[in-house]
């Protein structure tokens, strides 16, 4: 499961079973990269608020977009296991698998929007180089119609794949096709 020790639904009690059972009535079920932060129910908790803060709150970047944006940043990041969940979702948006591998492969080479190839650009850039980043990726993204508003949400997507992609990479969270499956969209 993973490289440090974790504690098993079974075994749960507390603030830690109030959080498993608050992961599977937000998110359907109990995923890995939450179930590795158990030694630390409060952070646990608190990344479960971030992550639906990002992805599912209030914002004219679409759920599909911020998938996307999730995909580009963890491949760029060679985060399996981010890359196969988020993937997953992208899928359940685009019904295309091929379109979704190109996505984790060159982003560059996909037929997209101006606005969606803007804020990838952006994306990669934060994610590889972050002191290259000026205001000129964030007028790109204005010229193509993004308020600042939607701005700071690429922002925030990017920023939190960077982080929740070192989690995974920095405590060896594995993946596996059933971990992936079964999560609401």
């Amino acid at each position: 499961m993973a490289w440090i020790h974790t504690v098993e639904p079974e075994q749960a009690s507390g603030e830690l079973r109030e959080g498993y059972d608050r992961l599977g009535a937000e998110r359907g079920k109990l995923s890995n990269i939450m179930k590795v932060q158990s030694l630390h129910p409060a952070a646990m908790g608190a990344h479960l608020d971030l992550y639906l803060a990002v992805m599912f709150g209030r914002s004219e970047v679409s759920r599909e977009e911020r998938e996307l944006i999730a995909v580009v940043v963890s491949a760029a990041n060679g985060c399996r296991y981010c890359v196969s969940h988020h993937a997953a979702a992208l899928m359940f948006y685009w019904r295309d698998a091929e379109r979704v591998q190109g996505a984790t492969e060159d982003f560059r080479a996909l037929d997209l929007p101006d606005r969606a190839r803007s804020m990838l650009e952006y994306a990669d850039l934060l994610t590889r180089n972050p002191s290259a980043v000026t205001e000129k990726e964030v007028s790109a993204m204005r010229s193509v119609g993004l308020s600042d508003g939607d701005v700071l949400t690429v922002n925030l997507v990017v920023s939190y794949f960077n982080f929740v992609n070192r989690i995974a990479e920095g405590l060896g969270v594995e993946v596996s096709e059933e971990e992936v499956a079964g999560y609401r969209y």
